[in-house]
């Protein structure tokens, strides 16, 4: 806990320094040089998924030629193959001593990460989103808060929040964390997650995969997103990190420099008995109505959670660490059903109509089947009887499945209207702040306003959604 505090307190100071350390100016004829800031190099789906969508929305609201674009990865060899022609700049270790540099060598930031404001991880990546922010406004560039989610937050990140990210356009991807961040006096605009707009790789490559792993061509998939809800939040341990050096004791639950996973009989016990309640309900299902089961990991950290279930049901897994952010999307898109504890497989499976069950963790699937109309499809890690209780709601998705999927596809169409909405934001408070940077003429169609779609949300949006 106390590095938690020394790295909001360095942070904090970080962005104090940086009011004496502006840096670059833009001047009319350069390129706006935008620094993306996320979980990048950690082969987490999601959020790979949801920077290169807002690489392309930026690109194509501002103009490429415009703009010179670099986003931070924890490690380069890990997102190497993403975001084209975006320079990618290595995050260190102990960030907050680098936030005045690294800021100044940019015209304004952009801060990526779903999760914003949120310390149920943690909160070393939440202080880099507030450092990201409040450094760029410090040095008086725009600061964008991109697609934010906000939620439970401890004591010292509430006050940083409110005390470094007040100016920055903050973009929500739903109601709810506006109500969360106007306790804090922070505005904000209804935004979207920006992955709604990813085209993955042809649905042909997603059944290559999948007939190498024993399908048949005929049978639906029904895929299972599952993760280890229980070794969260991080901890720092210098106790930790000094056994790991010498002895190489507590490789398993290591994360990142001194952030350990939380570990322990009791979180064991309560790991084995969600991956058994998934086993049995989704088992169950799969053998009552025929499916194919596919278990796909969405973070490279899923795998132990991956093979543990697909030891369980006998199903093949599909995980990040050795599939890219393209097959696993496509591998979503053509399951005939889905129960999910990652927030962005729903989010990349719903423009195909997949309907999806939520095992949730914390407030951001709760947030979005409320928003799509289905919140008696929500269920949480810690239920009683979470087995009987998945069970029963794979077979109600199993009954409604056109109802759901009519509902994911309007959900979609409404969620690429709102991401619309933040290009257009983000395109006014640039020029607000940079009258003399170029506009770029466009239609007035609000699909000008989204990066450029595929044949399927093409398809959605002129209302003959592909089957």
């Amino acid at each position: 806990m106390w590095f938690d505090l020394y790295t909001v307190a360095q942070t904090a100071r970080a962005i104090e320094r940086a009011r004496a350390a502006p840096g670059l100016s833009w001047r009319p004829g350069q390129r706006l040089r935008l620094l993306f800031a996320g979980y990048n190099g950690a082969r987490n789906t999601g959020s790979d998924v949801r920077v290169e969508e807002m690489l392309r929305q930026v690109r194509h609201v501002l103009g490429d030629k415009h703009v010179e674009l670099s986003v931070l990865t924890i490690n380069p060899a890990l997102s190497r193959g993403y975001f084209k022609r975006t320079l990618q700049l290595t995050v260190p270790a102990f960030f907050p001593p680098a936030l005045p540099k690294l800021l100044g060598e940019h015209h304004g930031a952009v801060a990526c990460e779903g999760s914003m404001f949120k310390s149920n991880f943690g909160n070393a990546l939440p202080a880099l989103m507030v450092g990201v922010l409040g450094t760029a406004l410090a040095q008086d560039k725009p600061a964008v808060g991109y697609g934010a989610e906000a939620g439970r937050m401890d004591a010292a990140m509430r006050l940083a929040v409110a005390r470094y990210c007040r100016g920055a356009l903050v973009l929500t991807r739903n109601d709810a964390s506006r109500g969360v961040l106007a306790e804090l006096g922070i505005a904000s605009e209804l935004g979207a997650d920006t992955a709604w707009t990813f085209e993955p790789a042809p649905r042909e490559a997603a059944e290559k995969l999948l007939r190498e792993a024993g399908w048949d061509g005929e049978r639906p998939v029904l895929a299972v997103c599952p993760m280890n809800p229980f070794w969260w939040p991080l901890r720092p341990s210098l106790a930790k990190k000094a056994l790991l050096d010498r002895f190489g004791w507590f490789q398993d639950s290591h994360a990142r420099t001194l952030y350990f996973h939380r570990t322990g009989a009791e979180v064991t016990r309560r790991f084995e008995r969600y991956v058994d309640a998934l086993a049995q309900a989704v088992g169950a299902h799969a053998r009552e109505h025929g499916f194919f089961v596919a278990v796909i990991g969405m973070e490279a950290l899923d795998r132990r959670a991956c093979e543990a279930l697909g030891t369980r049901l006998g199903a093949p897994t599909f995980v990040s660490d050795r599939h890219t952010m393209y097959e696993l999307v496509a591998l979503l898109r053509r399951a005939a059903l889905l129960v999910t504890s990652r927030f962005h497989a729903a989010v990349c499976s719903m423009p195909a109509g997949v309907p999806s069950i939520a095992v949730s963790i914390d407030e951001r699937l709760e947030n979005l089947l409320r928003d799509r109309g289905t919140p008696e499809l929500l269920l949480r890690v810690t239920d009683d009887g979470l087995g009987e209780r998945l069970l029963a709601a794979l077979r109600s998705a199993q009954r409604e499945a056109d109802g759901i999927a009519a509902k994911c596809r309007l959900a979609t169409v409404e969620n690429l209207r709102r991401m619309a909405g933040m290009g257009q934001a983000l395109d006014a408070h640039l020029h607000q702040r940079y009258p003399e940077l170029p506009r770029v003429p466009r239609s007035d169609d609000w699909t000008a306003w989204l990066p450029p779609l595929g044949p399927a949300l093409q398809a959605l949006l002129a209302g003959q959604p592909q089957v």
